[in-house]
């Protein structure tokens, strides 16, 4: 059973997405505010996070940077009320998979998971490496190299061999202007792909 963390100060908002998530045959786990969710996030690994942006104490956004900065790569669905298009793009920058405008309806919640089942579906596959690589080169492709450093530093350390991770590694070091460390890194992946 898919486990699923939805974090909103709102009671009738916990309560609406937990009865209509619990109904689709998904555990669900609730928090108040960013700090519970983040010693959630802590103890438990989950499927996929219903985050909101507005939270007392911690904000949203600053929740959904220091679970990537962990390297806790669960796939998020913003939710809020205050939708703008700097929110959605900060959001999606840090690797959020939805943005959720409230108010919302539980159709609009099964329609929205409906269209991410494929998406978590295909991604399910992947080993948590392939996950980092694939996290990894979206940073790139939106061209957040000093974010994609700190991810691979972390992938790395799981797989020091991998020849794609030093291939990304030398495209990010390319990418700030530090062509030694990007020559170092290709020189690596050529060897690795051996």
């Amino acid at each position: 059973m898919q486990k699923i963390l939805i974090i909103d100060d709102t009671k009738n908002i916990r309560l609406m997405l937990t009865k209509c998530l619990e109904l689709e045959g998904y555990h669900v786990t609730t928090a108040n505010d960013g700090k519970e969710a983040l010693e959630l996030f802590k103890k438990e690994k989950f499927d996929l996070a219903f985050l909101d942006i507005k939270l007392p104490e911690i904000r949203g956004t600053e929740v959904l940077k220091r679970i990537r900065d962990m390297g806790i790569i669960t796939p998020v669905i913003i939710i809020t009320a205050y939708g703008t298009v700097k929110n959605a793009v900060d959001c999606t920058n840090m690797g959020a998979i939805a943005y959720l405008q409230k108010p919302f309806t539980a159709e609009k919640i099964k329609t929205v998971l409906k269209e991410l089942n494929f998406k978590l579906n295909s991604e399910s596959g992947l080993s948590s490496i392939d996950r980092y690589i694939v996290q990894i080169e979206e940073l790139i492709d939106n061209s957040l190299f000093h974010d994609a450093l700190i991810q691979l530093k972390k992938a790395v350390s799981l797989d020091p061999a991998n020849p794609k991770i030093q291939l990304l590694f030398s495209k990010a070091y390319k990418a700030i202007g530090n062509e030694e460390y990007s020559e170092k890194f290709y020189q690596a992946y050529q060897i690795f792909s051996k």
